[in-house]
């Protein structure tokens, strides 16, 4: 099996992190992987804010996890140390498209590099608050961008669990 196919097979979702730091290197490596993600006609609508800041990660779960509707104290991030935040520019048709591209791409580069990972939602009521708005504009960026997803990262605590086997009757041949 080719080697990419093989680490897109392997990957599973990490829902437990070590407390072990994660070097800048490999982030940066991570993002780079979802900034060359494929964008509708080329456009590369996607940004993304990386999180290392503890105190500012820590705000941001909180937020996530009162939207969710989670029990005080429930961290939605898994106590992954790392959290890096996908927007994409809403000017763009496919901008939502755009931004899944990009975390799935930074999904599997993660796993390639020995660490876990796990894509939580709700980026985009977190971005349309004040206090994340305002984030965005002491980062220096402008426009209008909505949040597609977060990508954790971190390494994992404990072994991942075995895939669940694909469900058949999947594929369908037109030829």
């Amino acid at each position: 099996m080719n080697e990419v196919i093989q680490n897109m097979m392997d990957r599973r979702s990490v829902r437990s992190y070590s407390s072990r730091p994660v070097s800048r290197e490999l982030v940066e490596q991570v993002i780079q992987a979802g900034l060359w993600a494929p964008s509708g006609m080329g456009q590369q609508s996607p940004i993304v804010v990386a999180v290392t800041n503890p105190e500012l990660r820590d705000r941001l779960a909180e937020a996530n996890r009162r939207i969710m509707g989670a029990p005080e104290g429930a961290d939605p991030f898994y106590g992954a140390p790392v959290v890096l935040v996908v927007l994409a520019d809403k000017a763009r048709p496919t901008h939502v498209y755009d931004g899944s591209l990009a975390i799935g791409n930074m999904l599997n580069a993660a796993h390639s590099l020995g660490l876990g990972s796990c894509w939580i939602h709700r980026a985009r009521e977190e971005f349309e608050e004040g206090e994340f708005k305002a984030l965005l504009g002491e980062l220096g960026v402008t426009g209008d961008y909505e949040g597609i997803g977060h990508v954790i990262l971190g390494y994992a605590a404990d072994e991942p669990k075995a895939p669940a086997p694909r469900r058949p009757n999947r594929v369908f041949w037109a030829e």
